[in-house]
């Protein structure tokens, strides 16, 4: 059994409204940041999981996500993992 650092980042879906990031992208540009043409806000989620393998690792990580993490309507989600040291 091996040990894998899995982290995901769930964001709004692109075309749904996302209030926070319109919230900051507001703010930066009365600040006056320049360039600034969109602000997506989302969280990152890590999880330390054992698992036999990378591939049931990442298996079991999707099933949380759709299960728990993420919501599969409004939110996309992308898993990355890596063997714990």
């Amino acid at each position: 059994m091996s040990e894998y650092l899995v982290e995901v980042r769930v964001t709004p879906r692109q075309g749904l409204l996302d209030p926070q990031g319109k919230a900051v992208h507001n703010a930066l540009r009365s600040m006056e940041f320049e360039g600034v043409e969109e602000v997506r806000i989302g969280r990152l989620i890590r999880i330390r999981l054992a698992a036999p393998s990378e591939a049931e690792a990442r298996e079991r990580a999707d099933a949380m996500c759709q299960k728990l993490l993420a919501n599969p309507v409004t939110e996309d989600y992308e898993i990355a993992l890596e063997v714990a040291r």
